[in-house]
């Protein structure tokens, strides 16, 4: 017997960060939103706990127990009493190290995959809290569709959506470490006022309208000085982008992967093709969204 849920990747259309805290972390308003690039977690049971992978850039996944995936079935099976006893696979489709939730949505896929094939019943609230336990970004791959997160960005609004929203993603050459880019964001504010992080009106009003044009408008990401300061070249897949007719171009989270909201599937393509002729990134993908978060297959 094997469980499989497949689970998205996720764009920031907002990220907004607050100063420093005491812990280390920083407040967000942190607006999610789940786009068709899926990785699938399958769990079976094993003598003992394993993590496999495949897929693109597999290689850079970690297979030991400090993979979400992983420390996902840990957590819960502490919580239940039980061994861990679960061969976890991950089919990756999901850029690695791109700022797009892989991990994430691995550490979520897996919690569920557990759950369902441990029949422990566990009800959505503790597999939430399991998830903020695990990491920022995990709570929201387990609910997908479109979320304002505060806090650290687990802690979770959904938000209405009034249609889909057609997306070009560029992955760039090498990834970029998360800690690094915030690292780099409290350097670059050193000495200044940090406002406290809000979600943006006129934002939220266009992902409730469906209005690809106004969401670009609104669209923002204050680690982006900071992810090209530290990458630098993504500057010039930004402007690839845009120039091959995106809506608006940004770093997605904490980089470095690039991504491009257009108009319709027809406009993605024609983005698509410029970027992937411009030589400025390493592959090209597009996708829609929103689309619902882990999901048990049949």
């Amino acid at each position: 017997m094997s469980v499989t849920v497949r689970v998205p990747a996720k764009v920031n259309v907002q990220l907004a960060v607050g100063a420093a805290r005491p812990d280390g972390f920083h407040d967000l308003a942190n607006v999610f939103l789940a786009v068709g690039l899926y990785d699938e977690v399958t769990v079976t049971p094993a003598e003992e706990l394993r993590v496999t992978c495949e897929g693109p850039d597999a290689g850079q996944v970690p297979l030991d127990h400090t993979n979400l995936a992983a420390r996902a079935a840990v957590a819960l099976a502490r919580r239940r009493g039980i061994e861990p006893a679960v061969h976890i696979h991950i089919a990756k489709d999901i850029p690695v190290a791109g700022g797009m939730a892989g991990g994430s949505a691995d550490g979520a896929g897996a919690l569920l995959a557990c759950d369902a094939l441990w029949a422990t019943g566990a009800p959505r609230a503790e597999l939430l809290a399991i998830c903020a336990e695990l990491g920022s970004d995990v709570p929201f791959s387990l609910v997908g569709g479109a979320a304002l997160g505060v806090g650290r960005g687990e802690r979770l609004t959904a938000l209405e959506t009034g249609g889909g929203f057609h997306w070009v993603f560029a992955m760039a050459e090498r990834g970029l470490s998360t800690p690094a880019v915030f690292r780099e964001f409290d350097r670059l504010a050193e000495g200044r006022r940090i406002p406290e992080p809000v979600a943006s009106r006129e934002l939220l009003q266009a992902l409730a309208a469906g209005d690809a044009e106004a969401l670009a408008d609104a669209v923002s990401n204050d680690l982006q000085p900071a992810a090209l300061s530290l990458f630098p070249e993504l500057a010039d897949t930004l402007e690839a982008g845009r120039a091959g007719g995106a809506l608006t171009a940004l770093v997605s989270g904490s980089g470095p992967t690039t991504a491009f909201l257009a108009r319709d599937a027809e406009s993605a393509e024609k983005v698509a093709q410029t970027l992937r002729a411009s030589g400025t990134c390493r592959t090209v993908r597009t996708a829609a969204g929103p689309v619902p978060g882990a999901t048990v297959l049949p």
